[in-house]
């Protein structure tokens, strides 16, 4: 386990936002499902993102790159791969894949992961393909990684999926199922978590020339026979890691700006924006220019924040609270304790070690700062947005230990050495430690 000593730290400057790990998956998928060539640029080259890569040349996908543009051939006709697929400790990556391998006409599919990955669930995944004719099963039959896909299409009908644990098994459906041998009837079961990912994907196949008929609510699509068409695509800048990195301006920094960002393609955790104006941050947007400027605040105001439809905010808001003058309370993410690793009950354990009050709850937690936040050894549990926050909220103590710095090749290897850039100290931790 990498281990970085992190004291405080006065952050001055500008960071260009990463490209959106999210946007990057779908684009990648769909073009390699599209018959004509694709164009990307601006992917995010990233364990997750790589693994999704890898994932769709298993399948037959002809994908050629290099450090300005990936440009893709694909097909909708995919051969039995060669190997088992690996999908790291991509969530979204195992789900979408899932669904993509359920198109392969002949032969088994293997999908697999990390040991975290081996823990996320994928059985309403596994039960709406079943519905749509598509033999799936994990093979630990706890519906869990590692899958197994047998090939032979998928036939189309109606499915029922559950929405309550994760929107990835609506988005894989919806990136294949317009190549089923029969249209399509989805209906969502509960209440749909992170909606806004939706929206990301409904998004990225308009794009590619696939428009999905909804209801309303989004809580029925009707699925058409179609193809993608060749085009191409500018994934924008990531507003899950824009959320971090303006934290780490408002916590620990004189005054921080981002740029690279794209207010047009829907992203949940653009409001990360109106989470930080109403904790009282000192904020300027340029939509136009693509920026957000943040200066640091002595003291954040608290408040209470519902968070299903953009759980990847919780760590944020989570630091966040260790500057807040009145609790802070977060609810609606219960499904993120089937993220990565559980992060409700994490981020709990490690925020204690601050001084911080916390009562944790099924779906959330309550956070009280402390008077004075206190040097911590803190444990990322091998989870990237963890690691960062936690990095982050170490620059207001004398000195931390944060562990776990090999998690952010994940989402955002540059980050600590950009986090450096701009004035955050940070060092490798002597083994002693």
């Amino acid at each position: 386990m990498t281990s970085i000593v992190v004291r405080r730290s006065r952050l001055n400057g500008i960071v260009r936002c990463p490209s959106s790990k999210s946007y990057s998956h779908r684009a990648i998928a769909i073009a390699s499902l599209a018959n004509q060539p694709s164009t990307i640029t601006h992917v995010l080259m990233a364990r997750d993102t790589l693994a999704t890569l890898a994932g769709c040349c298993a399948l037959g996908a002809d994908i050629k790159y290099d450090a300005t543009k990936m440009r893709i051939k694909g097909s909708n006709l995919f051969i039995p791969p060669e190997n088992v697929i690996n999908a790291e400790n991509s969530g979204t990556t195992i789900r979408i894949l899932t669904a993509m391998s359920g198109l392969v006409r002949t032969g088994y599919t293997v999908l697999t992961g990390d040991e975290s990955l081996r823990n996320r669930p994928m059985q309403p995944l596994l039960d709406a393909l079943r519905q749509l004719g598509v033999e799936a099963h994990s093979t630990k039959e706890n519906g869990t990684p590692p899958i197994i896909v047998k090939g032979g299409g998928i036939k189309g009908g109606t499915t029922v999926v559950d929405g309550t644990i994760s929107s990835q098994f609506i988005s894989g459906l919806l990136i294949s199922s317009i190549y089923a041998d029969s249209e399509i009837i989805m209906r969502i079961r509960g209440k749909l978590v992170s909606k806004p990912y939706v929206h990301a994907t409904l998004a990225t196949m308009k794009h590619f020339g696939v428009s999905i008929d909804h209801s309303p609510d989004m809580l029925e699509y009707y699925i058409k026979n179609s193809r993608y068409r060749g085009t191409r695509f500018d994934v924008p800048g990531d507003f899950s890691t824009a959320a971090l990195i303006l934290a780490a301006g408002a916590l620990a920094g004189e005054k921080v700006k981002v740029n690279g960002l794209n207010f047009e393609m829907p992203q949940g955790d653009s409001r990360i924006i109106d989470i930080l104006k109403k904790m009282g941050c000192k904020i300027k947007v340029d939509e136009e220019k693509g920026e957000v400027a943040i200066s640091g605040a002595d003291k954040l105001e608290g408040g209470d924040f519902n968070l299903s439809d953009t759980p990847d905010l919780m760590p944020v808001v989570s630091i966040l609270a260790l500057k807040a003058t009145s609790p802070v309370t977060i609810t609606g993410v219960a499904h993120a304790r089937v993220k990565e690793t559980d992060r409700v009950s994490n981020i709990t354990a490690e925020l204690l070690k601050f001084g911080a009050d916390i009562k944790e709850y099924r779906d959330g937690l309550k956070i009280t700062a402390p008077l004075l936040i206190k040097n911590a050894s803190l444990e990322a549990h091998n989870d990237h947005r963890l690691f960062m926050a936690f990095t982050i909220a170490a620059m207001m103590t004398e000195k931390s230990i944060v562990a776990g710095a090999q998690s952010v090749d994940v989402s955002y290897p540059n980050f600590i050495s950009e986090m450096k850039n701009i004035g955050g100290r940070i060092s490798p931790a002597p083994d002693r430690e």
